[in-house]
């Protein structure tokens, strides 16, 4: 029987912070699509299985383009013209103008260059656990030790001033947390990306050796980036390096400690590690939810999809389809079924993975091994939790304390 719903599902279970809404994994008992009416009265999809959302993933007639995204899950965009992505976002954007942003920067997100960065996430992470140590418990780990860390390293990347590292973060914070009124999320949007224009216009007239320099070299690349295209890669770059990680190292160590059996096994054996931080990737997907609309009629899971129709893609419920993973709402960091979509799939497949999984591969065994005794400093039920709507789940905070 066809499953329809009557709103988004974004309330989690008291007591099951990790895991998705009820009624989202309820929904793939009927398949793994289901009919989804927006607020504004456009029937759309929402899809919970692996399979389908993979393969939507990596077909050309889903589109990702900002212009066509004119509906909303949780508001009524009535009467409002969505405008394209702005020169650079490449996020928004189909091929070609995708891979003409996107193609530059493949080959400095490889995984040896990225692994050469260990030494210098190791030192950033130790000089955080120093602190944390000297100032004794108990401590928030995450503005301690989750958020500085991919912070700094996406900054020096980029070539951002150290001094100029925290308003990043708080206006990042604002605009993708969920929290903040629109007017506020507007001044901290407009606020970074008047930064990122005189970053840019002073890389221009000054390069330095850092990735947003590397960008301004014509003869590294097959055509020259316009300055405004330079501020929306640095945007996008600094977006996605830092706030996905961030929440991954908080809420990461929050499951850890909530999965002692879990945690134990890992202390045990480090050589986990690897298939340890792609199982919290798995079963957390912080990046919960992202949309495609239909550029043609489309069969799909026995449903035709209308051209221009939406489809809302549930990362977090495809990541625990049982069809995919055995017993997938388990934590299990010696799993052998990997493959999960938590960086997506296709053309649009996180750039930076390799970056997210050098940190959280160096950050989580070196905090775990710094302090043997840590653990909450409140209950469960009172560690602060991101809402549903902000676009990267987590925790707003997370006090830890630990034997000094």
């Amino acid at each position: 029987m066809e499953h329809t719903f009557a709103t988004l599902p974004t309330a989690r279970q008291p007591g099951r912070p990790f895991d998705p809404p009820k009624e989202l994994v309820e929904a793939r008992e009927h398949g793994p699509i289901s009919r989804f009416p927006f607020p504004d009265g456009h029937q759309g999809w929402l899809v919970t299985g692996y399979d389908l959302l993979r393969s939507i993933l990596a077909d050309p007639r889903f589109s990702s383009r900002k212009e066509f995204m004119r509906h909303h899950p949780l508001m009524d965009l009535s009467g409002i013209e969505i405008p394209p992505a702005p020169p650079g976002e490449f996020l928004l954007m189909d091929e070609p103008q995708h891979g003409r942003y996107r193609k530059p920067l493949v080959g400095r997100f490889t995984v040896r260059r990225m692994r050469l960065l260990t030494e210098r996430v190791e030192q950033i992470t130790a000089e955080h656990l120093d602190a944390m140590e000297k100032a004794g418990p108990p401590a928030d780990l995450v503005t301690a030790f989750a958020k500085p860390i991919p912070a700094i390293i996406i900054c020096e990347l980029l070539g951002v001033p150290y001094e100029d590292r925290g308003s990043f973060q708080d206006n990042i914070d604002k605009f993708l947390g969920g929290e903040v009124g629109d007017e506020e999320l507007i001044a901290a949007y407009t606020a970074t990306q008047q930064y990122l224009a005189e970053l840019v216009a002073a890389k221009r007239a000054d390069p330095t050796d850092d990735l947003l320099s590397d960008l301004l070299d014509s003869d590294l690349l097959d055509s020259d980036l316009t300055d405004e295209e330079l501020r929306g890669i640095a945007l996008i770059l600094l977006s996605a390096g830092f706030d996905t990680t961030a929440n991954m190292l908080a809420l990461g160590t929050f499951t850890l400690l909530q999965n002692p059996e879990q945690l134990a096994a890992l202390r045990a054996d480090p050589e986990l590690i690897e298939r340890a931080v792609e199982e919290l990737m798995r079963y957390l997907s912080v990046a919960k939810m992202f949309m495609r609309t239909a550029l043609e009629d489309v069969e799909l899971g026995g449903h035709t999809i209308k051209a221009g129709s939406m489809v809302f893609l549930s990362y977090h419920t495809a990541n625990r389809d049982p069809e995919r993973f055995t017993d997938p709402h388990a934590l299990d960091i010696q799993r052998q079924d990997g493959g999960h979509l938590a960086f997506g799939h296709g053309i649009h497949q996180c750039l930076g993975q390799q970056l997210a999984r050098v940190e959280m591969r160096v950050a989580l065994p070196a905090l775990l091994n710094r302090f043997p005794t840590l653990r909450l400093a409140v209950p469960a039920e009172e560690v602060a939790l991101r809402p549903e709507t902000a676009d990267v789940y987590g925790v707003k905070s997370l006090p830890v304390t630990w034997d000094a």
